[in-house]
């Protein structure tokens, strides 16, 4: 029996042999462990405990825990142990694994840095700050002790170099409920949205994790010169799908179209011999569209152009002129409007003669005679 221990005493240990251990004391510096099958001493310095910078042992590990350690110095009476040689070791074939399928992971950030942030893997782990967000990142301070879900994106276990990526993570979230949302979403549906940004062509609205355009011409049913008269950045939208490239991730949107149309109920608010002001918007041979209302338009038709004879309306009218129109007919089912320029204009003394001419001949006698008539009767 006293053979066998004494077996157990003089038990020799080799540099890098793996060890268990019990914390039997905790200093600020160092860590005391009893060995398993053995009485010889064990000391983790704490530079051993833990691949990041630590200010005291008690941080890392607690009395009575168990532990696996790698022997790194072997003295007469003690070992040197390392906590972190063991932990590093499962690390680096565990971030292999991770690096090779792309696994993500989530880890504590333990400290701030210049230039990103550090992370504990059992070896030590550094995030860029350009790959903390997909945003910039002022200031990083608020990040301490936050668990963030990460991605390997560089190893390199000769230079000890492990960089990792949370900005990675949330591109591929962002992707992939991108393409969840381009798939479910059909054309002629009708959906919220906030406009993220505008352009001189149209405004991008995000209609749930993906952006679609609304061109300048969808904003609304009167002419729009720029998209800031229309919406601003940030507003809730209601939007409508035109159509959708899923392989290219476009989607056309309008707003117009979930708006009421410029011609509903127009019969309310025009009605026959109504006088209004408009924009002459077309000119063709037989008339001119005039603008009455935003995106309302009706025909002057030329022989209302004017009581004069005319050829074509381009004698009278030009596109962009604003004129004064009385409104003839209103048909709304139709989406129809007949107007009239004629009808406006002050009658000339040529005109006021002839329509007394034409009166006097009709009544089938003369000024003349009327005269003579009542001579006749004073007789």
């Amino acid at each position: 029996m006293v053979d066998e221990m004494n077996q157990v005493e003089v038990k020799e240990f080799e540099v890098g042999e793996k060890v268990t251990g019990r914390v039997t004391k905790i200093e600020e510096k160092q860590v005391f462990v009893s060995i398993e099958n053995s009485k010889l001493d064990g000391i983790i310095p704490i530079s051993e405990l833990s691949s990041l910078h630590i200010e005291k042992a008690s941080d890392i590990v607690s009395e009575n825990e168990e532990l696996e350690l790698k022997v790194i110095k072997v003295e007469e009476d003690v070992l040197i142990l390392s906590k972190k040689a063991v932990s590093a070791e499962k690390a680096w074939d565990d971030l292999q694994q991770k690096f090779i399928s792309g696994e993500t992971f989530e880890a504590t950030v333990k400290d701030v840095v210049k230039g990103g942030l550090v992370v504990d893997l059992g070896v030590r782990g550094f995030i860029p700050a350009s790959l903390v967000e997909s945003f910039f990142v002022e200031d990083f301070s608020e990040y301490q002790d936050r668990t963030l879900t990460l991605k390997v994106v560089e190893l390199d276990r000769e230079k000890n170099r492990v960089i990792l990526s949370h900005r990675a993570v949330v591109e591929q979230e962002k992707q992939n409920k991108k393409q969840n949302i381009i798939q479910s979403i059909e054309v002629g549906q009708v959906l919220e949205g906030k406009v993220q940004r505008l352009t001189d062509f149209g405004a991008f609205v995000d209609i749930g994790g993906i952006d679609g355009l609304v061109h300048i011409s969808q904003l609304s049913y009167s002419h729009v010169d720029k998209p800031s008269d229309v919406v601003n950045e940030g507003e809730s939208v209601t939007v409508k799908v035109l159509s959708i490239d899923r392989d290219n991730e476009r989607i056309s949107l309008s707003i117009k179209e979930t708006l009421p149309g410029p011609w509903a109920n127009i019969s309310e608010k025009l009605s026959a011999g109504d006088v209004v002001n408009g924009t002459v918007k077309r000119l063709v041979s037989f008339g001119a569209f005039v603008e009455v209302l935003p995106g309302v338009e009706g025909l002057v038709h030329i022989s209302q152009i004017s009581s004069k004879h005319i050829a074509t309306p381009h004698e009278v009218l030009k596109e962009g002129q604003e004129v004064d129109v009385k409104v003839l007919e209103v048909n709304q089912s139709e989406q129809r409007i007949s107007l009239s320029i004629k009808e406006l204009e002050e009658p000339s003394v040529e005109e006021d003669y002839s329509a007394y001419q034409q009166q006097e001949e009709s009544s089938g006698f003369q000024l003349g005679e009327m005269i003579g008539d009542k001579l006749n009767k004073l007789k």
